[in-house]
């Protein structure tokens, strides 16, 4: 079972001059430990699970550019990109770029979008259409992407989006292309993008799990898609108490959640002091996870 952490709490004593030496410390404590995916949430407000609306939250894709100058080995990307934040011709370079300086490790994560997105998307200005059309603007960002990424600078013409040349110079470094995560839970249009369109998913964590899987296999059925070509990832907090009292339950969870049928286990490092719970994680957790 892989392991990698979400940065999404980006609050400090010392202010926002503390921000970059906790993020970069972060990623790289996390790469250290083994972990080997990071991951950043695509918010402009902080998130109400988190914290205030008012506490700090940084821009996903510039702090991904930080994080590739910080980093080495660990696949980079947002968990999960809102489709309406960002055209896709731009988006597929942004990615693109994002590949190539980190030396082949971006990875696209990307959903419609969710409550949360709501109050920063009408306090900035950004679009946030009803959700229909926003799972409509998906289909085709992710078909902008495949294109861009497949070397064919031909014209695109969806209902949305029209694009006259989809050139993309510098290519990806990664081959064929940066995989594709569609994060929801969605059965009906969700799961049916990732069966068609996607290389993993990410689903929330909860009792329904084994029964969202049964659904993508289905829409993996109907499209002719191989389910097993799709990674099957899962967000789950990850607490390990003050002295690592949680450390055994967490252990228990990623050998049920590997029975179901996940391979990779992404979350939030919880906890008062995140680099202190980064290190128990990362030496009584990640040992233990990658034997399961």
């Amino acid at each position: 079972m892989n392991l990698g952490i979400a940065i999404a709490d980006f609050s400090r004593p010392e202010g926002p001059g503390g921000i970059a030496r906790h993020v970069g410390r972060l990623a790289r404590s996390a790469e250290e430990f083994g972990f080997t995916r990071i991951a950043v949430m695509d918010h402009l407000f902080q998130i109400g699970i988190v914290g205030a609306s008012e506490q700090e939250m940084l821009e996903a894709y510039t702090t991904l550019g930080y994080l590739a100058a910080s980093t080495e080995r660990a696949e980079l990307l947002a968990l999960v990109t809102s489709v309406g934040y960002r055209e896709p011709g731009l988006l597929a370079k942004m990615i693109s770029t994002l590949d190539v300086l980190s030396e082949g490790r971006a990875a696209l994560g990307i959903g419609v979008g969710a409550r949360f997105n709501l109050a920063e998307a009408r306090g900035l200005g950004l679009p946030f259409p009803p959700v229909a059309e926003r799972f409509e603007r998906l289909e085709e960002t992710l078909r902008i992407c495949l294109q861009m990424w497949n070397d064919d600078d031909k014209p695109f013409e969806g209902r949305y989006y029209h694009l006259e040349r989809t050139l993309n110079s510098p290519t990806t470094v990664r081959r064929p292309r940066p995989p594709i995560l569609v994060g929801g839970s969605g059965e009906r249009k969700t799961l049916r993008l990732v069966a068609e369109y996607a290389d993993a998913c990410n689903l929330f964590h909860g009792p329904d799990l084994r029964h969202k899987l049964d659904v993508l296999r289905r829409h993996c059925d109907d499209v002719g898609r191989d389910y097993d070509e799709i990674e099957k990832t899962v967000l789950l907090p990850l607490d390990p108490g003050p002295r690592g009292e949680n450390v055994p339950a967490l252990l228990a969870e990623l050998r049920r959640l590997d029975r179901i049928g996940f391979d990779h286990v992404i979350g939030p490092v919880r906890g008062t002091d995140q680099h202190a719970a980064l290190h128990l994680l990362g030496e009584r957790l990640v040992p233990e996870a990658l034997t399961i």
